[in-house]
């Protein structure tokens, strides 16, 4: 069957990009599926470390096709940054990258509006998103009449329909800005061209070209590939927990981002996916607002942001660290349909004398096992933790299962007992080579086609 799913399990950051790099060798198409230059994947190999947004973390790997879905908010700079950083460094990306035409594309009034309109929340509490305009512009694709998708760049009509958009834009932003306070006619922190029309579509318009090689219609390529019986490994972006439908709403990002979300994103069936892989840390983290019921505001929430280098790929933002909550990876790990587990970044746990795991919330007085639907009952929710002995030895170096320390080898058995999955894949530390594949997952990775590594220029 011809579909792997690599979906994050938490807030994001779970290091899917490293594990979706290391899959890729036994893959032949790479599929980005929803989310938008908001995402950031960082793939370490060898002496060299690489961090993308857009583009899959497969383009590392020669014999591999990358794409880039419908479901994906584009905005056309950052990826031709992407493409242009990528091929200074000796990655050949010529006919690896294709670039669905019904992707929605990112204009600078969605930045404008982003950056208006990340007001407080919940008692004052900020959304906190990236300021790139992804919400907006997923807000006008469900709107309709004011979007804008990659193959209207190159129809006729393209400046008439700019136009449009950009006058209607100005009323709605000059309103907005209103209602904020903010001195009439100047944008905080927003592009000079945001709202010109002859700019933006002379700036466009040198996007489109320079695209030009990489649009296609990506679901026919995607379903003539599944009826080719091609491997299809679905690259998951943000985590569950910020699915926009059955997310910690409102704090949440825009798209589906669980498991949920691939078909919709991908325009494949979710029937021809036939494995997922549910992504987590070892502990868990949140970047901007929302409830984070396990959070450490301590010395071992520091310990594990600095061990960790929790800093946001995108935008360096400190990430919030607390200890592993079961509670809420259960439920991403039942509503994205998850097989297996890959537990990552679990060398940062060395050296605790002892670790906690969120069994069950206290909630009202009740223990609950179930994560919550509503976000009032969420930040209520008192973690109930089992206590597990650690380990002191550094496990970066260990490549096998059994050779890891009993204390961890227990740590990650409970974390499967909790979410009810078999842990398939250990990361213990950033480079592919630090990775260990448990012995029930390691004939079936045997019986993948393998594919040579891409060797950069510069490396």
């Amino acid at each position: 069957m011809p579909g792997t799913c690599v979906i994050g399990l938490q807030w994001g950051d779970e290091a899917k990009g490293k594990l979706v790099d290391i899959l890729t060798e036994n893959h032949e198409i790479v599929v980005r599926y929803q989310g938008g230059a908001n995402a950031g994947h960082t793939v370490v190999a060898g002496n060299q470390t690489w961090k993308l947004s857009l583009i899959p973390s497969g383009i590392l790997r020669d014999g591999v096709v990358c794409v880039v879905t419908g479901g994906v908010a584009l905005d056309p700079a950052s990826v031709i940054k992407e493409i242009d950083g990528l091929e200074s460094r000796g990655v050949r990306i010529g006919s690896k990258l294709q670039i669905s035409d019904r992707a929605h594309v990112v204009f600078p009034w969605h930045v404008a509006e982003d950056r208006l309109l990340d007001v407080s929340l919940s008692g004052g509490e900020a959304i906190g998103t990236t300021g790139r305009g992804i919400g907006p512009c997923y807000r006008d694709k469900v709107g309709r009449s004011l979007a804008i998708r990659l193959g209207d760049l190159y129809r006729t009509d393209f400046r008439s329909k700019l136009d449009h958009i950009v006058a209607i834009k100005k009323r709605m932003l000059a309103n907005w800005q209103a209602g904020s306070g903010d001195a009439p006619g100047v944008l905080p922190n927003a592009d000079p061209i945001a709202l010109d029309a002859a700019l933006i579509h002379s700036q466009y318009m040198l996007h489109a070209e320079r695209l030009r090689p990489y649009v296609s219609d990506t679901t026919t390529y995607l379903l003539d590939s599944i009826e080719a019986n091609k491997r299809l490994l679905f690259e998951g972006a943000q985590g569950a927990l910020l699915d926009i439908d059955h997310g910690t709403f409102p704090f949440v990002t825009s798209s589906n981002s669980s498991g949920v979300g691939v078909a919709s994103g991908s325009g494949v069936p979710g029937r021809w996916i036939d494995h997922v892989i549910g992504v987590v840390k070892a502990y868990s983290t949140r970047v901007g607002g929302g409830p984070l019921p396990t959070e450490q505001i301590n010395a071992a929430g520091e310990r594990l942001r600095e061990r960790g280098r929790e800093y946001g790929t995108v935008t360096m933002r400190p990430r919030r660290c607390g200890w592993f909550d079961a509670v809420a990876a259960r439920y991403t790990a039942r509503l994205s349909g998850v097989d297996e587990l890959a537990v990552m970044l679990l060398d940062v746990l060395s050296g605790f004398d002892e670790l906690h795991i969120c069994a069950a919330y206290g909630i009202d007085g009740n223990r609950v096992e179930h994560f919550p639907s509503h976000i009032e009952d969420l930040q209520k929710a008192v973690p109930i933790y089992e206590t597990l002995p650690g380990w002191q030895e550094d496990v970066s170096a260990v490549r096998s299962y059994d050779a890891l320390p009993t204390e961890a080898k227990h740590y990650l058995a409970r974390i499967g007992e909790l979410l009810g999955r078999p842990v398939g894949i250990v990361s213990v530390g950033p480079d592919r080579e630090q990775t260990i594949f448990c012995e029930h997952t390691a004939s079936k990775q045997r019986q993948w086609p393998r594919h040579r590594l891409s060797t950069p220029a510069t490396a």
